[in-house]
């Protein structure tokens, strides 16, 4: 496990952090922060979040981010971390935890994990070489393909697309750690690799400037067919021009993802959290366009689990409407 103490990230984070408002009167505590990969985006984000909370409680609050394999780690691990301790997900992987589905076998604990706010979600991306023949998500039956870190989230969901459109059985799917598959596709060891992370993903981003690159889209059946089996899932458009040597929109997917942390927290810190990312979020979406879509709205999609005291409290304040069963 890679720890690392959060540190700003370039000059756009600096003035970020030089606007915000120190708030007084939170609670000494250190916090830890853990999301997915040091090449993701959420890795990134998490780092922006601890910056902002740090300067937020003039220093009362000492966040550091940790790395993690991703989503399924995050969630097996919040049971057993004490104190401050928050983590993003999806939610469908806290649904199979509390019901025990794998690999949450005999876990416990999972019913104390609590909604602090909405995360950017998840888009769904498949990569390949650009000078091979595969245009269509079909056209990998019968290749090496690595569907994302082995036992994480990311593996699971593209393996169950995979299922859906008739070539599961059929791909030959290769088991590496995530950070790995760039570098596998490169040297042609496998056709191509899924991550799944917000757009832009910084080691894609890395990847597709040095090595010629191709995200295949899905058929607007193929989408079609892929959100009424998973209602969570929905439509994601990657833009022209967001990766080099991408001249088209790609047509995807995505799924809502969550900031989460567990009963553990106290409620001031919780409080503090929740407020300072709401009341900087304009100056997060200045600068980074992840943050963009964020809106208080997007809570509905992290229904299943209830909202900490301390975010309830915040969200009840700013008069922003919770979902009966997240109070």
């Amino acid at each position: 496990m890679k720890r690392v103490r959060a540190v700003c990230g370039g000059a756009a984070l600096a003035v970020l952090v030089a606007l915000i408002q120190p708030l007084s009167g939170a609670a000494e505590v250190n916090l830890v922060l853990k999301s997915a990969s040091s090449t993701s985006s959420y890795y990134v984000m998490m780092v922006q979040l601890a910056e902002l909370i740090r300067t937020a409680s003039g220093g009362a609050i000492d966040p550091t981010v940790e790395e993690s394999q991703g989503s399924v780690q995050n969630v097996a691990e919040a049971p057993r971390r004490a104190g401050g301790f928050v983590f993003t997900t999806p939610p469908s992987v806290l649904e199979r935890a509390r019901a025990g589905g794998a690999p949450f076998e005999g876990g416990t604990g999972f019913d104390r994990v609590r909604t602090l706010f909405v995360m950017p979600f998840v888009t769904i991306h498949l990569v390949v070489a650009g000078d091979s023949d595969i245009t269509d998500v079909t056209d990998l039956a019968g290749q090496r393909f690595i569907a994302g870190g082995t036992d994480t989230f990311c593996e699971k969901r593209v393996q169950a697309i995979f299922q859906l459109l008739g070539i599961g059985d059929r791909v030959d799917y290769v088991a590496a750690a995530f950070n790995d598959a760039p570098d596998a596709l490169r040297d042609g060891r496998v056709a191509g690799y899924a991550t799944c992370s917000a757009h832009p993903v910084p080691g894609l981003q890395e990847l597709a400037t040095t090595t010629d690159v191709r995200i295949l889209s899905f058929t607007e059946e193929q989408r079609a067919n892929l959100i009424t089996a998973d209602p969570l899932s929905g439509p994601v458009v990657i833009a022209a021009d967001t990766y080099t040597g991408q001249d088209e929109a790609v047509a995807t997917v995505g799924v809502p993802v969550g900031a989460y942390t567990t009963t553990d927290m106290d409620e001031r810190t919780a409080y503090l959290i929740v407020s300072s990312f709401w009341q900087n979020h304009e100056r997060l979406a200045a600068n980074n366009p992840w943050w963009v879509g964020v809106t208080p709205d997007l809570l509905e999609h992290l229904r299943g689990t209830p909202l900490h005291p301390g975010a309830l409290r915040y969200y009840e304040e700013a008069g922003i409407p919770v979902p009966d069963q997240m109070k």
